[in-house]
């Protein structure tokens, strides 16, 4: 799986964990140099605590576009050390 913002592949795996439609990828296979911190965070009742990054590639910025949960819940653990995408990432194969 890749994703793709901008014209640029920012992640690449196939080893992705899809959980509610979404392709969580290892982390250590998203390309850091792409991904911001963010100040955002929002909960899921069986998740736990979300923290965002947003994604900036050729100076445009897309706002908390990336998604991770630094410490899962029993039930999501096997999301861990993952990242998510959305708001215009695409996700393809």
């Amino acid at each position: 799986m890749k994703a793709i913002w901008n014209n640029q592949v920012i992640a690449e795996s196939d080893q992705t964990v899809v959980i509610e439609g979404n392709h969580y990828f290892p982390r250590e296979t998203v390309k850091k140099e792409y991904l911001k911190e963010s100040d955002t965070h929002s909960t899921c009742p069986w998740k736990g605590q979300a923290s965002y990054y947003s994604v900036l590639v050729d100076g445009e910025l897309n706002k908390d576009a990336a998604w991770y949960y630094p410490d899962p819940k029993p039930a999501a653990s096997v999301i861990k050390d993952r990242i998510a995408f959305w708001k215009g990432v695409k996700v393809t194969e």
